[in-house]
């Protein structure tokens, strides 16, 4: 098949909506019952546009042409394409999500733990989920969070599961595993931050525990964690006020 985009004429970066302008604006011209229609483009239009609607369809559409683009880059050049080899010289973020996957996909676990974590220690505005399918990254990113878990990196594995819960929470996937999802994050929080990572670090990730709906019963417990935390950096303020709300919810 064609190159979708270019099918559709919009840009490999285009949103669901321009994908969806640009089908119907096209169909018009395209469909055979205008007089000038042309049932075989219009066929083709329609591939491209049911491709390109399907984020799934779309992800893999990508991959493929990607890995099809250096492919023949390599041929021509008379060497063979090694697309790990071509992620690790490339230091974009996009490329080394990608590699995160790679590895976390074919037995290299480690290397996609600590290339997580080195991201997410250099480059602030980091997201793994910026650069796959909302479902690929809440499956994989689970994976890589056990993993994590695994390695006791357990900030890391909070970053993880704090942007997998709040996917869930504005888009049923999981279903019914979700509370398991939910309580490794919580077991996490209540019973490996403290003492493993510092106290600017450990606030950071009770703080994003109290949005993640636990109930009063964990919220009282993080809560009082924080102003112990506060205390020990010298935060009185804060402290008296976490000490008050945990309190205050512990009724």
């Amino acid at each position: 098949m064609r190159d979708c985009y270019s099918i559709l004429g919009v840009s490999k970066n285009a949103t669901a909506a321009e994908i969806r302008h640009a089908y119907r604006k096209k169909a018009k011209l395209l469909h055979p019952d205008m007089t000038q229609g042309d049932a075989e483009a219009f066929h083709e239009l329609q591939q491209a546009y049911e491709m390109l609607a399907d984020t799934k369809a779309r992800s893999l559409f990508d991959e493929v042409q990607e890995m099809n683009r250096f492919n023949q880059q390599f041929r021509t050049g008379g060497k063979s394409f090694d697309y790990r080899t071509w992620l690790l010289e490339r230091e974009d973020d996009e490329s080394r999500a990608k590699l995160i996957f790679f590895d976390l996909l074919h037995g290299r676990e480690e290397e996609a733990t600590q290339e997580f974590k080195r991201m997410n220690m250099t480059r602030t505005n980091f997201k793994l989920s910026r650069w796959v399918t909302r479902e690929d990254f809440m499956d994989f990113g689970f994976i890589l969070a056990e993993e994590l878990v695994l390695r006791r990196e357990y900030y890391d594995a909070v970053i993880l599961l704090d942007q997998i819960i709040r996917m869930e929470f504005s888009y049923s996937y999981f279903k019914l595993f979700f509370p398991e999802v939910k309580e490794l994050a919580r077991h996490i929080l209540r019973n490996n931050i403290e003492g493993n990572v510092n106290d600017e670090l450990a606030l950071d990730a009770w703080e994003k525990a109290l949005d993640l709906k636990f109930g009063s019963r964990d919220d009282a417990f993080f809560l009082q964690k924080m102003a112990d935390a506060y205390t020990r950096i010298g935060d009185e303020k804060n402290a008296r006020f976490c000490r008050d709300e945990a309190l205050r919810l512990a009724g």
